[in-house]
């Protein structure tokens, strides 16, 4: 057999292996993200049950709520790349990753207190946006429970990219879908007054989070803290000793992060707002169609996870191929997905509707209508919101995060969002306008990470941990 084609031969077996790796690390990932939707939507669905008031009482406080939490979740995504990067730099490297993990939990305490002052007002905080003051009351009474569930669940996210990085986040599956259940059994007891609890309503429903978030954090850190693979870390030993470099290198780089997903979360926020000005069939629609997309974004965003830290180990081992191969392999891999899903929404558009709306019901035609229009935008969306996703997760194998936060900006508030609102209520394009300033601001980020990309530096030969 001649020189060329062992060489070819060996290069098939590495994608091949790249593969299985990408995949096997990403499908832990996928189902966990999944579960932590289910999560949400089981007290929205719990919260229904109350009635239309606490629905929306919840809606304010979540609104209130989200876009904070997932800035602070961020700075906790940046855990994963320094660890992924030490590994393949040292294989059996222990003391940098216990570095890593207790400044992220530093982190996570530390975001938290500012979250918690603001959170407690929240009341106040409505009132003075001019909501309803009922709903302002019971928005203000769910966020002084649900608030102090952050920090377990930050803390879980931080022990979650741990044991990513060592390629073991099987255990982060299971532990999440223990919670889910809990999660569902805390809110018929604490909202409905089951079992001899108090009824406590939309009250119950943030403690059921918060009590499910603790679940989540104890439940790992019982694994990490037992498990013979994890033990020898001693991760959680002498926790009370300061780590300056390490804190300081873990914002430098985490930063970029939250405000790159800050850019997008707020975004969307304000697409919701624009369609509410609309009007109601047109905001219905656009909820209907976004969590349509919502459930298919979670394979890219764990491919998007997953790609981090095999490019990351790729990069702090000074492998050029290698870190090569796992970003494209996961890249591949997203488009296909969502090249599938697109199809989808184009073929079936009515069918995935009905899983939200009763078809047959005349009052649901206008939102119907909306809804499969709405979905053929979605559909390209998918694609170009795969590829952002994965894109970024692999910039941040390379500890490239400042850039790709640019390219966010530009991308959702310099051309996405301005381009969205003149379609829709200069040129009369109403909600379908919004839909495309969407996926246009998605493309650009996309192509603009890609590029990046394509024009990324040669790894170190020897990776020096900050």
């Amino acid at each position: 057999m001649s020189v060329l084609a062992l060489e070819g031969r060996a290069t098939r077996a590495a994608w091949i292996e790249e593969i299985r790796a990408t995949v096997g690390l990403a499908w832990p990932m996928v189902l966990t993200n999944v579960a932590q939707t289910a999560m949400t939507a089981t007290d929205v669905m719990m919260m229904g049950r109350l009635g239309a008031n606490t629905v929306a009482a919840g809606a304010l406080g979540s609104n209130l709520y989200f876009a904070p939490l997932m800035f602070g979740l961020g700075l906790m995504l940046a855990t994963s790349p320094m660890m992924a990067s030490e590994l393949g730099r040292r294989r059996h490297s222990v003391r940098d990753i216990r570095r890593t993990v207790r400044q992220g939990l530093w982190t996570a305490i530390a975001v938290c207190v500012p979250m918690w002052a603001m959170l407690w007002n929240a009341e106040a905080i409505l009132l003075a946006m001019g909501q309803q003051p009922d709903l302002s009351a019971a928005a203000g009474g769910y966020m002084r429970t649900l608030m102090w569930g952050i920090l377990p669940f930050y803390g879980y996210i931080v022990l979650r990219s741990f044991i990513s990085a060592l390629e073991r986040p099987g255990w982060a599956l299971v532990i999440v879908f223990v919670a889910v259940g809990f999660n569902v059994l805390a809110n018929w007891c604490l909202m409905f007054g089951n079992l001899g609890f108090p009824a406590m309503g939309i009250a119950g429903s943030g403690l059921a989070t918060t009590l499910s978030n603790l679940l989540m954090f104890g439940g790992l850190a019982a694994v990490v803290s037992i498990d013979g693979r994890f033990r020898r870390f001693s991760l959680f030993g002498r926790f009370w000793r300061a780590d300056w470099p390490r804190f300081r290198a873990l914002w430098k780089l985490g930063l970029p992060i939250a405000a790159m997903v800050a850019f997008e979360v707020t975004i969307f926020n304000a697409a919701a707002f624009m369609m509410g000005l609309i009007d109601a069939p047109s905001l219905a629609a656009h909820a209907i169609a976004l969590q349509i997309a919502s459930i298919s974004f979670m394979v890219p965003l764990g491919l998007g996870q997953a790609v981090t830290v095999r490019v990351g180990r790729a990069w702090g081992a000074g492998d050029a191929d290698a870190v090569a191969r796992a970003g494209w392999t996961a890249y591949f891999l997203s488009l296909a997905f969502m090249s599938l899903m697109a199809m989808t929404m184009f073929v079936f558009p009515r069918q995935l509707i009905g899983a939200f709306l009763d078809l047959d019901d005349p009052a649901n035609a206008v939102v119907l209508s909306l809804g499969v229009s709405f979905l053929a935008y979605a559909a390209l969306f998918q694609i170009v919101d795969g590829a952002q996703a994965v894109g970024s997760g692999m910039l941040r194998g390379l500890h490239d995060t400042a850039v790709p936060m640019v390219f966010a900006g530009i991308g959702y508030w310099g051309i996405g969002l301005p381009l969205g609102a003149l379609l829709a209520f200069r040129f009369g394009f109403g909600g379908i306008g919004i839909w495309i300033g969407l996926s246009t601001g998605l493309a650009v980020v996309a192509l603009l990470l890609l590029v990046r990309w394509l024009r990324r530096p040669s790894p170190p030969t020897k990776f020096v941990s900050a």
